[in-house]
């Protein structure tokens, strides 16, 4: 028996049922891959699904945090978005692991390993997590519509309903074309924020000691509850499910060394597109921090607040429109991926499946009906109230993802000879609890009001 028949052997006989249908199955393996030529030009098929992770942790509620952080405390906060993206980074690397290793979905793997009866109450939970990262995508579309367009939020929030037709156009011309709009939405954002920080001028020296740790992080009650704020809602668990699944999309070969070269491959797309995701939101506290922090406006926690402040504070009006234009451009991201993860959720933990369109009108419909209530009778406030709870209900649903994906990866005999190195199971592992740690803190904190 050769080492890649025994891999499969040995990883069958891990899991408790044989692997069933692979989800998103319209475009499962549809990415063709080279074997041949320069290492640069195999690579270049993987480029993009982390590019759709990466979005994750870029969305709406991450902008709160890193606004609240940057004109409290300037640039000190730096190092705790970098702690944050290496943490991102590692669990990401696992998803592409435990996909290429077990030819499994996160989803598929709950299954396949706990039984029907777990994956059920898995799937309601990963459901809810879902339904609330749309609801945080909904009201900053919303917020950015209103910012820049006037348009009433209770307005922005149903049209945030028409971008189903444009995701579902570029799905019948292939994953490709969703992984360029991403990419594309992508760069605006960059742009955007390279234009705005240009004209805030910051303190580089200033920049590059925050990337330095300070005890005063710790010392500072007021510094650490922000610094466990973006902690705390950086991880997402739809990125764990969608990561593990839209890997499989690239058609790289059955045998042991075609996986350890798609392994590399994909572990290096999601490291690069989660530095340009720490990038932006080092750009967010960064502009914050040279504006509103420079000035003594040090309690800038509010989208809408920092919007308005910038056209004063910058001398320049097109300055809001551009933090408009990247908000909106993060929200359509975002709700494009938390449609992706819902098909991989419940394709992957029930084995149903659903036309795209309905299955995208649904995922949307169960957002937007709490987003609009709450914003015709409660107004702006009650979003923001709204947003923040939806970061809660995530925080509550992440270790169901977070632990199982560490513990899979780490069996050889669910992961044949891609297992993960004991040295990376432990980190990931400690990862997982700091994280499960500070959402409980998070928890408690909204509890304790």
């Amino acid at each position: 028996m050769d080492l890649s028949s025994r891999t499969a052997t040995e990883t069958a006989e891990g899991w408790r049922q044989p692997r069933g249908e692979a989800s998103l199955s319209d475009v499962h393996r549809s990415i063709a891959v080279r074997t041949t030529g320069p290492t640069w030009r195999r690579a270049v098929a993987f480029i993009g699904p982390g590019y759709l992770v990466a979005v994750g942790y870029m969305d709406p509620g991450n902008w709160a945090t890193s606004l609240a952080g940057g004109s409290k405390f300037g640039y000190s906060l730096l190092v705790v978005a970098l702690v944050s993206n290496i943490m991102a980074v590692v669990l990401q690397a696992l998803c592409a692991r435990l996909a290429i290793g077990s030819g499994r979905d996160l989803a598929q793997a709950c299954r396949d390993a706990y039984g029907k009866e777990v994956s059920y109450v898995l799937w309601i939970m990963a459901e809810v997590a879902i339904i609330a990262t749309d609801l945080a995508e909904v009201i900053g579309t919303a917020i950015g519509l209103n910012l820049i367009f006037g348009i009433p939020l209770e307005i922005g929030v149903l049209i945030t309903a028409l971008d189903v037709f444009l995701i579902l156009y570029l799905q019948k011309l292939g994953f490709r074309w969703v992984e360029a709009l991403i990419i594309a939405l992508l760069a605006v954002i960059a742009a955007c924020f390279a234009i705005q920080i240009a004209m805030a001028d910051p303190d580089w020296g200033g920049v590059i000691r925050g990337f330095a740790p300070t005890t005063e992080i710790v010392t500072n009650p007021d510094m650490l509850y922000i610094a466990l704020g973006i902690l705390g809602a950086t991880v997402m668990p739809h990125n764990l499910y969608l990561h593990s699944g839209i890997v499989q999309t690239r058609a790289y070969g059955d045998s042991l060394e075609h996986k350890r070269e798609a392994l590399r491959f994909a572990t290096w797309d999601s490291t690069i597109a989660l530095t340009f995701a720490l990038v932006i939101n080092a750009s967010i506290l960064i502009l914050a921090a040279a504006t509103f922090h420079k000035v003594g406006q040090t309690n800038v926690e509010d989208i809408a607040q920092a919007h308005a402040l910038l056209a004063p504070l910058l001398g320049v009006s097109v300055a809001p429109m551009l933090f408009g234009i990247a908000l909106i451009c993060c929200g359509i991201n975002s709700s494009v991926t938390a449609t992706l993860a819902g098909q991989i959720v419940m394709e992957g933990f029930i084995q149903m499946k659903l036309a795209p369109w309905l299955r995208r009108l649904i995922t949307r419909a169960l957002a937007i009906v709490p987003a609009a209530a709450v914003t015709i009778w409660y107004g702006e406030s009650g979003t923001a109230k709204l947003l923040i709870l939806s970061q809660v209900v995530l925080s509550l649903q992440l270790s169901f993802a977070v632990f199982p994906l560490v513990i899979f990866t780490a069996s050889k005999a669910k992961m044949g000879a891609l297992v993960a190195p004991r040295w990376l199971t432990v980190f990931a592992m400690f990862i997982g609890i700091v994280i499960a740690v500070l959402n409980l803190k998070l928890i408690y904190d909204f509890v304790a009001g």
